[in-house]
């Protein structure tokens, strides 16, 4: 049996608590999560709306971890999609939880935007 973990994203409220079975997403690194998303792979930021606002990789979808559970749903399964978020933690919770819930072809972009702004890959928003 997996280990139980409770993973939190705002004031004591869990993404996900229970047996966690799936291996977490595989780490790519900014300039292969580009060249996935060039391919055809959906680049699926998780951080809240004023980050996002603030700086985010181009052409990322926003889907807030604080909203996660319930629109999950909406990612495509015959997709391989790459989760971003600031600096990688966050994205890996939610690729995990995306596993768990039947998802195969889920990355996590190692570093997050502040790796993908550093490779000076294309941004939106404001200023780093």
């Amino acid at each position: 049996m997996g280990s139980v973990y409770a993973r939190t994203f705002g004031p004591g409220e869990p993404l996900y608590a229970g047996p966690m079975t799936a291996t977490p997403p595989r780490d790519v690194t900014p300039t292969e999560g580009q060249r996935m998303v060039q391919e055809g792979a959906l680049l699926v930021d998780v951080r809240e709306p004023a980050e996002y606002a603030e700086i985010h990789a181009e052409g990322a979808l926003l889907v807030p971890l604080s909203e996660f559970e319930a629109r999950y749903s909406e990612l495509p399964k015959d997709r391989d999609l790459v989760m971003i978020c600031r600096s990688g933690a966050r994205s890996a919770r939610a690729g995990q939880y995306l596993l768990e819930h039947g998802y195969k072809d889920v990355v996590n972009l190692a570093g997050g935007t502040l790796a993908w702004a550093e490779a000076g890959l294309p941004v939106g928003g404001g200023n780093p």
